[in-house]
């Protein structure tokens, strides 16, 4: 069983939708247990870093989420939440990964957020990226951004290179939405699906 943890965020329906297509149930929670003994876990978000963590905290998640020993993957906003802090109400985060989040600045020719479709620059091999191709388009929708890291298995470039795809230990990271990525998506999530519990 996958476990969803709902930590408030939007567009978690498409998640589930995506996971079901590949044949995986999942359950949409913020029961600690289920949490501890899911196979898989997945951390969505989308919206404010602020409430996001408060959320979290306001169901005792966040020391839980820090123990998961099972694969872990945080999705767009999920995924900065394993990071130190986000400059989005200096807020402190999980601190999985030891790195602080960063914001795009508007520059010429470049909007914030960035939205759209852009390609994967893969930095290291890593089974999440088993039948990635190098330069697979991957969704993006997103003004806060991680920097490169030791961690980092693929980055993109939007003005500056960020990380698009983290991973150590069991826990992993997409900046993008790999629900809305089509066929790379698809791979992506199966490729986290397939890893051992």
């Amino acid at each position: 069983m996958i476990a969803i943890i709902d930590s408030g965020g939007a567009n978690i329906a498409s998640v589930q939708f995506a996971l079901e297509r590949l044949g995986a149930e999942s359950i949409l929670t913020k029961d600690v247990k289920i949490i501890q003994s899911a196979d898989k876990v997945l951390l969505p978000g989308v919206g404010a870093a602020p409430i996001a963590m408060q959320n979290l905290a306001e169901y005792g998640l966040i020391d839980c989420i820090r123990d998961l020993t099972q694969p872990v993957m945080g999705i767009c906003l999920g995924m900065q939440l394993l990071f130190a802090a986000s400059p989005e109400g200096n807020t402190p985060l999980l601190g999985i990964f030891d790195a602080d989040c960063k914001t795009f600045s508007p520059a010429q020719g470049r909007s914030v957020p960035h939205m759209g479709w852009n390609r994967l620059s893969k930095q290291q091999d890593h089974p999440l990226l088993a039948g990635v191709g190098e330069g697979a388009h991957v969704y993006f929708v997103h003004s806060y951004f991680a920097p490169i890291t030791a961690q980092t298995i693929a980055a993109t470039n939007y003005g500056d290179d960020f990380t698009a795809i983290v991973a150590g230990n069991n826990f992993m990271g997409c900046q993008f939405h790999p629900e809305k990525s089509g066929l790379v998506g698809a791979q992506i999530l199966r490729n986290f699906l397939e890893m051992p519990s």
